[in-house]
């Protein structure tokens, strides 16, 4: 559908190509946040105590985006001597190439966060673990996707 967008990648796209594109990484931003946040609502609303449905709009942390990347062993994506920021915006980049290749949809993201998410997510800490643990699953999940060199 919008692997158009890919064209040039795809003449000579390495894993730090992709990884690298701060185009996809812009794209990205904006499908990990919604993803993350539909996931979260979703779990939010299925766990309510109170039978609320639970709405929430939320910025991923570039810490656990990083820290996933790593997790997921997929470092070789970011450029060399990259920080949190730039981990993040690898992590941001990967999942606009494989949802933009046609490789997975946003309802594929959102589930397979949402199966991975644990734990009470109102609790600071436990949300970042929680979220940690689903993005390095995901990356993991999506490495099958993407180019081996």
């Amino acid at each position: 559908m919008y692997d158009f967008l890919l064209k040039d990648l795809k003449k000579d796209f390495t894993r730090k190509k992709i990884g690298t594109d701060k185009g996809l990484a812009k794209i990205g931003d904006g499908v990990v946040n919604l993803s993350y946040s539909l996931a979260k609502s979703i779990y939010l609303t299925q766990n309510s105590k109170t039978n609320n449905i639970i709405r929430t709009g939320v910025k991923v942390s570039k810490n656990v985006l990083a820290e996933a990347l790593k997790l997921a062993n997929m470092k070789e994506f970011a450029k060399n001597r990259a920080d949190a920021h730039d981990m993040a915006d690898t992590v941001e980049a990967l999942v606009a190439f494989v949802y933009l290749n046609n490789s997975v949809s946003m309802n594929d993201i959102t589930n397979h966060l949402l199966e991975e998410l644990s734990g009470n997510l109102m609790n600071r800490q436990e949300e970042i673990e929680s979220a940690r643990k689903a993005f390095t699953r995901l990356l993991n999940k999506m490495k099958q996707y993407l180019p081996l060199n």
